[in-house]
């Protein structure tokens, strides 16, 4: 008797807590794309997935810009059979190869008229080396992004008003830049144990938040305007690579209290949508809202000059 009270005491409150403080505030604009176009990085699942069928059912045309041909393909499929939309395609993108980012803009430029929204979603959690030496997770959650960015500014310039939003993370605030490291090793932290992973990972994130707010600075009088996120603890698929018993020890979490790609997707699309939030350029949001509270190592503009400088010249920019 006194188990069953205690499992419908602990059901009650569970429930209770995935209507108030799990539950995740919805993008409110009504906003409409109809002769738009949006690229997504990562979208053939999770929340890049969420967000491009959620663009597409505004009308915009988008463009999956994804590794996976094959599940790619599936994406686009379900998108089109969900939203009637044939406006969605795939075109190969590997943010682990400076080359393909390369290829990925070329392509690109050469056959789409505009450029409304670039949406830098794709991320790993996995230890690696990207085809050019870097830190895998440096390299894809940071480095591949800030060179596309690099590469299709002139046409959101020429779109404008357009917008960048880069899915970054809270876990930001347990990462730090050791500039010298990163020259040194080409990463921002050596070793490949699950904390020194994760380590990589949260300064990756802290890495997509200076390159905001660097670039922000950088477009000022343009119409051009960028955002960073946290979208939320959410099931995706970043965790795929843990080891087998991480994943058995993390997996009642993450069933319990991580959202749907769907919900993790409305921060994205508050962001790339929302009206009036073009003075808020280079800031990081929550639950379709502004943090004022970041960190000082997320605001600090020597850092964030080094760090455009050092990607500049690891992305032979110069």
């Amino acid at each position: 008797m006194i188990t069953l009270l205690l499992g419908g005491l602990f059901a009650a409150i569970y429930l209770l807590l995935r209507k108030t403080v799990l539950k995740l505030p919805r993008c409110k604009s009504d906003a409409k794309l109809h002769g738009k176009t949006a690229i997504i990085t990562g979208a053939s699942g999770g929340i890049g997935k969420a967000t491009a069928l959620e663009l597409a059912r505004r009308g915009a045309r988008v463009v999956l810009a994804c590794r996976d041909r094959q599940r790619a393909d599936a994406a686009v499929h379900d998108i089109i059979q969900e939203t009637g939309n044939q406006q969605v395609l795939f075109m190969q993108l590997d943010l682990a190869s400076l080359l393909s980012v390369r290829t990925f803009a070329e392509n690109f430029l050469r056959s789409e008229s505009r450029l409304d929204l670039l949406i830098n979603n794709a991320g790993v959690l996995r230890d690696g080396q990207t085809d050019d030496g870097f830190g895998l997770m440096f390299g894809v959650n940071h480095l591949g992004h800030f060179l596309l960015t690099l590469l299709l500014l002139e046409r959101l310039k020429a779109s404008g008003p357009s917008r960048v939003v880069t899915v970054a993370s809270s876990s930001y605030g347990r990462g730090q830049l050791d500039f010298s490291l990163l020259v040194d090793l080409r990463d921002s932290a050596e070793g490949c144990g699950f904390r020194q992973t994760y380590r990589k990972y949260c300064d990756s994130k802290l890495c997509n938040i200076l390159f905001t707010w660097e670039l922000s600075r950088r477009l000022q009088g343009s119409q051009v305007t960028c955002y960073c996120l946290h979208p939320g603890l959410i099931r995706t698929e970043l965790g795929r690579y843990l080891g087998f018993w991480m994943k058995v020890l993390v997996a009642p979490v993450v069933l319990l209290f991580f959202m749907d790609p769907e919900s993790g997707a409305q921060t994205t699309l508050h962001c790339a949508l929302e009206q009036g939030i073009e003075p808020l350029s280079g800031h990081f949001f929550r639950c379709c809202r502004p943090r004022t509270d970041m960190e000082s190592k997320a605001r600090d503009p020597a850092a964030a000059r080094k760090l455009w400088e050092l990607s500049q010249n690891f992305c032979g920019l110069w």
